[in-house]
């Protein structure tokens, strides 16, 4: 063979396997944080109806909100030092469009109202009195959250009005999930009612985007649970996906954003977790603290898997 074909085929034959590199696709998924083996059934299913990852978070995401028994997400949440429940959600998708809500109070779904706002206006973010008249103008109903429990809680918290978050309340907290989809894209997105009994208009990361969660289709994508004011002060999520750009493996990535919280700040008041994926399936997940664990539901099985930790 004459050295110029040769190097021809030898060229062709690369960008051959380059192309085949490029367009090999990861398996579907659903993770989630903590131990939500529902969340991420239902996502997983409705990821295998549509094929779209981001159908998927967003069911997997309306299950702990419709949950009375849940007190941190969305209805039967504990309301803040006032008897409020407020609710917080992000949605995010693989071409980077994103929508979030603060401040929400009344409906039952805010993770849709989130994902509504990213795709029929022209904001990312919409927040309190005008998040809910955009999701009344949308056909969402106005319901009441808070159960006959949380507000047992409450009342009784007010005796002594003792503001004190809780690591690892009841193993859970906000919920945060990514998915990869049929065609290999990846989208996320994270509910919460916050914090129990915070201060009237208190927001974490959870509406955040960078913070709660962050996908970049080129790369992977991170969510985050704990205490959010952390979160949001070293953008977490959008520090692991960065992370995984440059080449640390998921399980890295988590393992040096919550390092980036514990060289600065008293990390053994609170907890932090953080999950992570990448475009080749692969997940890594680390906390603070003992005790984080996360879900995924992969091939139609789910297991619950328990998180390494910097304590």
């Amino acid at each position: 063979m004459k050295r110029r074909t040769f190097l021809q085929t030898t060229t062709l034959l690369g960008a051959g396997l380059s192309a085949t590199a490029k367009t090999a696709v990861s398996e579907p998924l659903i993770i989630a944080t903590w131990k939500n083996e529902k969340a991420t059934i239902a996502g997983w299913n409705k990821l295998m109806e549509t094929g779209k990852a981001l159908d998927g978070v967003e069911a997997g995401a309306r299950i702990p909100e419709a949950d009375p028994n849940d007190t941190s997400v969305g209805y039967g949440g504990y309301p803040d030092r006032d008897g409020h429940v407020t609710l917080d959600a992000c949605i995010m998708d693989h071409l980077g469009n994103a929508g979030s809500v603060t401040f929400l109070e009344g409906i039952m779904h805010p993770i849709s109202v989130a994902r509504a706002v990213m795709e029929k206006t022209p904001h990312v973010m919409l927040s309190g009195a005008g998040a809910l008249k955009f999701a009344l103008d949308q056909g969402f109903k106005v319901e009441n959250l808070l159960t006959e429990s949380s507000k047992k809680a409450w009342e009784e918290w007010k005796k002594e009005s003792k503001y004190e978050p809780v690591i690892n309340i009841e193993r859970h907290d906000t919920i945060g999930l990514l998915g990869i989809g049929k065609a290999g894209e990846i989208a996320g997105a994270c509910t919460t009612s916050g914090l129990a009994f915070k201060m009237h208009g208190r927001v974490g990361d959870s509406p955040i985007i960078g913070g709660a969660v962050f996908c970049d289709d080129e790369v992977g994508g991170a969510c985050a649970t704990g205490l959010g004011e952390f979160v949001m002060k070293t953008l977490g999520s959008f520090l692991i996906v960065e992370l995984m750009r440059q080449g640390k493996s998921p399980q890295q990535a988590c393992e040096e954003a919550v390092m980036r919280i514990v060289k600065r700040y008293k990390y053994k008041e609170f907890q932090i977790g953080y999950l992570a994926i990448n475009k080749k399936g692969e997940h890594g997940a680390y906390a603070i603290q003992k005790g984080f664990n996360y879900t995924i539901t992969k091939n139609g099985k789910t297991q619950v898997l328990e998180s390494a930790s910097y304590m």
